[in-house]
Formats: C-alpha cells, structure tokens, sequence
C-alpha cells in the first residue's frame, strides 16, 4: 500500500495556490476534464512529487463548499514556524491559533481547511507570537 494524495475542493485555485505557496509547496501537475467540468491540480513539498500531495478539485460550475472543519487538516512540518506564519500574515492570511510555544500554529485555506505548522524541532516562545491571542477556529 502507498498513500498517495488527500484531496479538497477550491472555489478559487489560484488563490488557493498561492496560499499553499507560502507555506512550501508547489504545483506538481495539472489535469483540466472538459467532459466533467473540472480541474485538478496537484502540490507537493519539495521531494515529495508522487509520494504525499495535496490534490486541488475545482469544479466549474460554482458550488458552496462548507464545513473545512470537519474535514479535520493537512499538517506540515516547517524549518521556521515564526518565518512561515509571519511570511502568511504579511499576505493577509490569518494565524488562527498562533505559534506562542514555538512548536504549533494553525491557518486556514481560501476555502477554510484547517492546515496545521508544525516546527521541526521546537523554538523558544518568542513575540509577538507568545502574546497573540486565537482569532477564530481551526
């Protein structure tokens, strides 16, 4: 068995991808199905082409998607969580549950999935972040 990829629906592609951006990934590949009416679109970490990515489904025609919560999240590790949630707020996404013990942070997608950051090896608590509140859910 091999895991291959966890997929989420996007109302928005570009806009999704420029999040996942922020975070590290890339995109990987493309797929547009005329006869089904839509996109997929797969990223990856660097490395990891083929082995854990993340497939975005945009259907054409416009749908409501709701309930990225109980989706539950996509997790990464990541070298330097305080560079990653400050290069994601300097975008304007929010930091829903901030990195105050140098080790977790939680954002959201465009489309509200919950991803989870998680530092490789563990920083000292440092502001602003030890001092920012949750805003939101994750």
């Amino acid at each position: 068995m091999k895991y291959l990829h966890t997929m989420i629906r996007v109302s928005d592609p570009d806009a999704t991808i420029r999040f996942f951006e922020l975070i590290g990934l890339k995109e990987v590949r493309r797929f547009d199905s005329e006869k089904g009416r839509y996109t997929l679109i797969f990223l990856a970490a660097p490395g990891q082409e083929g082995v854990a990515e993340v497939e975005l489904t945009h259907n054409w025609d416009p749908e409501d998607y709701t309930g990225g919560r109980n989706f539950g999240h996509l997790a990464y590790r990541v070298d330097d969580i305080y560079e990653t949630c400050q290069r994601l707020m300097d975008a304007g996404v929010t930091i829903n549950r901030p990195p105050r013990d140098g080790h977790m942070a939680f954002v959201k997608s465009p489309d509200g999935i919950s991803v989870e950051l998680l530092q490789d090896g563990h920083l000292p608590p440092a502001e602003p972040w030890a001092s920012m509140p949750n805003t939101g859910s994750w």
